[in-house]
């Protein structure tokens, strides 16, 4: 892989329209096919969602769970091609024994989170497991996983947000988590393509927390989603909303256009009069 396409392709991903990043990232990985696999693993784009055939359940998609063009179901933990039937997974990575059992706790636990905050939407919780071996149920050998949540309002405006996190160290009663958070927020009306407002936000979180077992690796994990996700949350909210609010102050006034002419008078002369001076 050249480093200097690798990087030309991601400055030019970074300045083109975020509402379009899902149509450009795939026209540079069919012009650059061996960057393919790096720019998917790197570049977050809006979350896909299938339909569990076993389940009936919907779930997301994200480069974590995919092998080829399938995508395994946290609920069934089969593979599911992009027409809905059941893939061939023979030979498609999956967690061991110990640590699936962990995922459908996670995804329980993450459904309720999804409910309280959301109030909708969809959540899908992998793990995998590390270098270290297979996640034991002590915890002393850790995991790591990403954790997917997302929004769809009337098909026009979403929120996704897209949680990896990696644990290390988890042999002395404590662990350490890393977390790389990304929110990625649309906002558009239906049927009018002229306004709308996008784009990305990504914050990295480190921080060592206590356990006990590996069911409470799950708990730590949520507890610092919350977290990062509240303070991303008001960021978003003071730089879009915030921002936005200043653009239409200034270019929308509530007084009449002939106050405003007056008011401009009145500051030209009072300009004039301390030029003067």
């Amino acid at each position: 892989m050249s480093d200097e396409a690798y990087d030309a392709s991601l400055d030019v991903l970074r300045r083109l329209d975020p509402k379009a990043i899902t149509s450009n990232l795939s026209n540079i990985c069919r012009l650059q096919p061996e960057l393919a696999g790096d720019l998917l693993a790197s570049v977050d784009a809006p979350l896909k969602s299938l339909k569990c055939p076993k389940s009936g359940k919907t779930f997301l998609c994200c480069d974590y769970n995919r092998d080829g063009d399938s995508y395994r179901s946290p609920f069934s933990n089969q593979y599911v091609d992009a027409d809905g039937s059941v893939g061939d997974d023979a030979d498609a990575p999956k967690p061991s024994e110990h640590l699936r059992e962990l995922e459908l706790f996670a995804n329980d636990s993450f459904d309720i989170y999804r409910d309280l905050y959301y109030e909708g939407g969809v959540s899908s919780v992998y793990l995998w497991d590390n270098e270290d071996g297979d996640a034991s149920a002590d915890g002393k050998v850790g995991f790591d996983g990403v954790v997917l949540l997302k929004k769809t309002v009337e098909e026009s405006s979403s929120w996704d947000s897209i949680h990896v996190f990696e644990i290390e160290n988890a042999t002395a009663g404590s662990s350490t988590y890393r977390l790389t958070s990304t929110i990625l927020l649309d906002l558009s009306e239906a049927n009018n393509d002229s306004t709308y407002l996008s784009g990305n936000l990504t914050r990295q979180t480190e921080r060592e927390i206590a356990y006990k077992d590996s069911a409470s690796h799950v708990a730590n994990i949520g507890s610092l989603i919350e977290d990062v996700e509240t303070q991303m949350r008001n960021m978003l909210q003071e730089v879009y909303f915030g921002k936005t609010m200043d653009v239409l102050t200034d270019i929308r006034s509530l007084d009449a256009l002939e106050d405003r002419q007056a008011d401009r008078k009145r500051q030209e002369n009072l300009i004039q009069r301390f030029e003067s001076l």
